[in-house]
């Protein structure tokens, strides 16, 4: 970590200082003074995350998109604010906002800036306290409950009504996802994608299809990375990288939890205690009071779009604009979840 009174770098072309410095000094962020000290947060593969320290010792994080920006980076840094800046009146767990910077100009594209979250990410280890079986099962329901909040949240009431395109979600769903899988071609060197079942899972998604949507806000990327643990008690202190926050129907974020819970996206270690997918089922379908009959198409339209998203870091890398070393570990993960959607519609998991 760069400390008071060391010179600050620009990390490699993400930051620049000059302008940076005078844009938080005129901005809207709490504290006083320059920022003296910057350190990169782990966590994320796709974005970077730096904590930020002005002269007063108030802390707050910087969140910017990766090196290598896609085409809707910055409109996706400018949603992700407007969201957050929506939730700060409302019981969803989530880093306080502080201000957004839609000018490109100033460090080369748009972020925003947050306050730091006090707690540890359960994705990639769990605290000593986390050995019990039952704050490894409360920390689970506690996942259900974030996610049910964000349910809960009515888009008119904190002015996000206009968020996304609600009309036709549901209809655009398979064609969106299988036109971005097929947009992979373009990268240089990306051999395709070669995922099992990629197919036979998007036609009988739109063959299954429900015929209805109950359209509110979702995360759209809910799962353990995503998500920061307390310390103190077994309970989310935040939900985290709202980059595919949006109009839809928020089971999906539910399902999103269920695929990733089972290997894919889901702890370092064996977590015993952690609730089973029929558990956190029940738990959301209680807490939001929709029905979860279709629960496998949803389960799997969480498997087939995920697993899109992540092979697209796969041709980002094959094209040199992503690790080489992530993007193999996110096809294999991509490669999994359509084994997974594969096992659901032949109904060998539910």
């Amino acid at each position: 970590m760069t400390g008071p009174g060391e010179p600050l770098d620009d990390r490699g072309g993400l930051l620049n200082w000059p302008a940076l410095q005078d844009w938080i000094t005129n901005s809207s962020s709490p504290g006083t003074g320059l920022v003296v000290a910057c350190e990169e947060l782990e966590g994320g593969t796709q974005n970077h995350l730096f904590q930020l320290i002005r002269e007063d010792g108030t802390a707050m994080v910087l969140r910017r998109p990766p090196r290598h920006p896609r085409p809707n980076s910055d409109e996706t840094m400018c949603r992700e604010a407007r969201v957050l800046a929506a939730l700060s009146a409302s019981d969803v767990p989530h880093p306080a906002f502080y201000a957004v910077c839609d000018d490109p100009s100033i460090i080369g594209t748009c972020f925003h800036l947050g306050a730091v979250v006090d707690g540890f990410n359960p994705g990639s280890t769990l605290e000593e306290q986390y050995d019990d079986l039952g704050w490894q099962h409360a920390l689970g329901l506690s996942m259900v409950d974030a996610i049910a909040a964000l349910a809960a949240v009515n888009p008119s009431s904190v002015g996000l009504e206009d968020l996304g395109r609600p009309d036709g979600w549901l209809e655009r769903q398979v064609p969106r996802w299988r036109s971005m899988l097929e947009s992979y071609t373009k990268s240089e060197d990306y051999s395709g994608p070669n995922l099992p079942d990629v197919d036979r899972v998007g036609i009988w998604l739109e063959e299954h299809r429900p015929r209805e949507a109950s359209m509110r806000i979702i995360h759209g990327d809910f799962h353990l990375a995503n998500v920061m643990a307390q310390r103190s008690q077994p309970e989310v202190a935040a939900i985290v990288d709202w980059e595919l926050t949006t109009s839809g129907d928020p089971r999906l974020d539910l399902a999103w939890l269920l695929a990733t819970s089972h290997g894919i996206g889901s702890f370092a270690t064996r977590v015993p205690g952690f609730p089973n997918w029929r558990e956190l089922a029940d738990r959301y379908a209680d807490q939001t009071g929709l029905a979860l009959y279709d629960l496998a198409w949803w389960w799997t339209l969480a498997c087939y779009k995920l697993g899109i998203i992540l092979e697209g870091t796969n041709a980002r890398a094959a094209a040199g604009h992503a690790p080489v070393e992530i993007g193999r570990d996110l096809h294999d993960r991509a490669v999994r979840l359509f084994t997974m959607a594969g096992n659901l519609i032949d109904g060998t998991i539910l």
